[in-house]
């Protein structure tokens, strides 16, 4: 827990108090490897902050597994629009390993925004933080090569997340298919 206070305390300047009336709307969880946290066409009700393991965010078009965020040790996720939104999410959000994570409910979040304005500062930073994501994102896969989209990935994401993701699951993200991206790193290796 020390890591969700680090981060508090690093984006919103939290002090002692701010940080027990935080604290206690966390709940510990803990979830295996493949664990299905928010199914798509439920609402997410609870933010998640990954202590440790990992995390993606998927839909499923034309039967197959689209990725769309990945997220690691010390770290938030959840289906985002539908946490914000309070209506039914459009994706899946499952551990990919093991997970020690803590979430906060909507309806305690919203009671710490009303409580104390550092708290709009966090959701307001996290809501920046992912549009920017998602915005970056879309150009990159828009604009780039296949290639390019690999580097722009290895670039992007924390060294843990590309070192641990399944190689599959990163061509997915990429909208590449896994033998492309097998020939792009075997490329990568040899230059």
């Amino acid at each position: 827990m020390d890591e969700i206070r680090k981060l508090l305390i690093q984006l919103i300047g939290i002090d002692e108090q701010e940080w027990c009336a935080f604290q206690k709307e966390l709940v510990p969880e803990h979830y295996t490897a493949k664990s299905m946290i928010v199914r798509a066409g439920t609402v997410a009700h609870r933010l998640y902050f990954i202590e440790r393991g990992l995390a993606r965010t998927y839909y499923i078009q034309d039967g197959k597994e689209v990725n769309t965020y990945f997220s690691s040790d010390n770290q938030f996720i959840s289906t985002f629009e539908s946490f914000i939104t309070q209506r039914a999410s459009s994706e899946f959000l499952e551990t990919i390993e093991d997970s020690q994570v803590y979430s906060l409910s909507y309806k305690a979040l919203t009671g710490l925004y009303r409580e104390n304005s550092k708290f709009e500062k966090l959701g307001r930073i996290l809501a920046e933080e992912n549009y920017l994501c998602v915005l970056d994102r879309t150009f990159a896969m828009q604009t780039k090569t296949a290639k390019e989209k690999y580097i722009y990935f290895l670039e992007k994401y924390d060294a843990k997340i590309v070192q641990r993701v399944p190689q599959h699951m990163i061509a997915s993200f990429l909208g590449i298919a896994p033998e492309s991206l097998s020939r792009i790193r075997r490329q990568l290796v040899t230059s």
